[in-house]
């Protein structure tokens, strides 16, 4: 079983790491380079456009991608799960995990990244912003989808076939999942959602919902869940699974006003 999830735009690159890690390189290098090499071209202001970046913001990103190399190594460069710093991240917790669970991340965890394409949790990464929903002309078209095109899906199916299973859990974004061509993808998708109930209503809402898929990333890996049907047995801050919100692999899970942890 292999799960899906999104990066975010909030770094660290500070915090000590644990001892031991054995970092890995990512498969897409050659692809970065060329992104890097589109993103050169681009003035700060063109970046802060691009974007939606304030001019800090984009003057910090031109600098990351004049200075980017594809040699790069640590301490320049960090694991990925320890890198990225958002809602995601914050309920996977990657300080509590284990070292078994975080060699179990490394077979069954991927991170969608618009510059990196997919992710291992120990593939070293450089600081970026570069977002999958980013309309940047490249040779392949006009957006990053067209650029990774079915790279991603391919690298997912091998992952897949080496561990011989056909499950993928999507704990991603819509923008960042819109990378996998679902049609070309050799596995059954689940992806389960997360509402929290708002006067006397589950809705979905962003913080909660990414926090909680972050929670269930990390309880997948300490749990060692292989079977999509245990998913349901997920109940962590509060939240329960709902089947009569559930459909089909869409597996919904709710929670009540007052139960958040």
């Amino acid at each position: 079983m292999l799960t899906v999830i999104s990066p975010a735009k909030t770094l660290d690159y500070e915090s000590p790491l644990p001892v031991g890690l054995a970092p890995t390189r990512p498969d897409f290098l050659t692809d970065s380079a060329e992104l890097i090499d589109i993103l050169r071209e681009y003035s700060p202001s063109q970046v802060a456009s691009l974007m939606s970046l304030s001019d800090k913001l984009a003057a910090l990103n031109v600098a990351r991608f004049q200075s980017w190399q594809p040699d790069y190594a640590e301490p320049d460069a960090r694991p990925a799960l320890f890198a990225f710093k958002g809602d995601v991240y914050t309920g996977l917790d990657v300080e509590r995990l284990l070292a078994t669970e975080l060699d179990r991340a490394q077979q069954h965890l991927r991170i969608l990244s618009g510059l990196y394409g997919l992710l291992r949790p120990l593939d070293l990464m450089l600081p970026y912003r570069l977002e999958m929903g980013t309309e940047l002309v490249n040779s392949r078209g006009k957006q990053l989808y067209e650029f990774w095109g079915d790279r991603i899906t391919l690298a997912l199916n091998q992952a897949l076939a080496e561990q011989g299973d056909e499950v993928l859990i999507n704990l991603a974004s819509n923008e960042y999942f819109r990378a996998v061509q679902t049609k070309k993808l050799k596995a059954s998708i689940f992806t389960p959602q997360f509402k929290d109930e708002k006067n006397g209503q589950f809705k979905m809402i962003s913080f909660f919902a990414k926090k909680a898929r972050g929670r269930m990333a990390a309880w997948l890996l300490q749990n060692d869940v292989r079977k999509p049907e245990d998913l349901r047995d997920f109940a962590v801050d509060g939240y329960q699974f709902n089947n009569a919100l559930s459909s089909g692999q869409t597996l919904v899970f709710t929670r009540r006003e007052g139960d958040a942890a």
